[in-house]
């Protein structure tokens, strides 16, 4: 695992509604969620995202909730459940360098990768998993914070995501973050 993995204590943070003020899911993901999607959150944390996602798929949507630690995502269930929102989300341990996501190959519509890149040993291979897992025409929103990732770094992520095959289409502004929307075209 890389040296520099969320400790579970920052996630109460940053799961705490007063970040909605600066990064409001509903600004940073609602353009790209629509109800019946299937919806990839990678490094899910505590469910800062997924919640609110699993709100916009709808009852016919699914939001797969992703990460490294067990701790994190005992949280993330008991905030699904107390949205109402559980039985749309499949919450699930992934091993450090492999997402075991390989059930879901080219099925998922939308993919968020926020503030997580950079915590991963091997980020190239990372952004190809997740291409594999895009549909055609499948959308992955990546951001990474700027106190942690420098213009350069994200400079990379960009290159690899192209290598792989993601195009970038934008790039939002999102609070104290690089960010950019990348669709799979192949």
């Amino acid at each position: 695992m890389a040296d520099h993995i969320c400790p579970v204590w920052v996630g109460y943070l940053l799961a705490s509604p007063v970040r909605r003020i600066f990064q409001s899911p509903d600004k940073i993901v609602g353009p790209h969620v629509k109800e019946g999607m299937t919806v990839l959150d990678m490094g899910c944390a505590m469910g800062f995202f997924s919640v609110p996602m699993a709100t916009m798929v709808g009852a016919d949507g699914r939001v797969v909730c992703v990460d490294v630690q067990e701790k994190m995502l005992e949280s993330l269930r008991k905030r699904a459940v107390k949205a109402g929102v559980d039985d749309r989300m499949n919450v699930l341990n992934c091993a450090e360098n492999e997402t075991g996501l390989e059930h879901l190959r080219g099925d998922v519509d939308f993919a968020l990768a926020f503030a997580m890149v950079h915590e991963v040993d091997d980020p190239e291979a990372l952004i190809r998993q997740i291409h594999s897992l895009l549909k055609k025409g499948g959308h992955l929103l990546v951001a990474e914070p700027r106190g942690h990732v420098s213009s350069g770094e994200f400079d990379d992520t960009l290159r690899w995501s192209a290598e792989a095959g993601l195009t970038t289409v934008d790039r939002p502004a999102i609070g104290r973050s690089h960010a950019a929307l990348l669709k799979k075209s192949d």
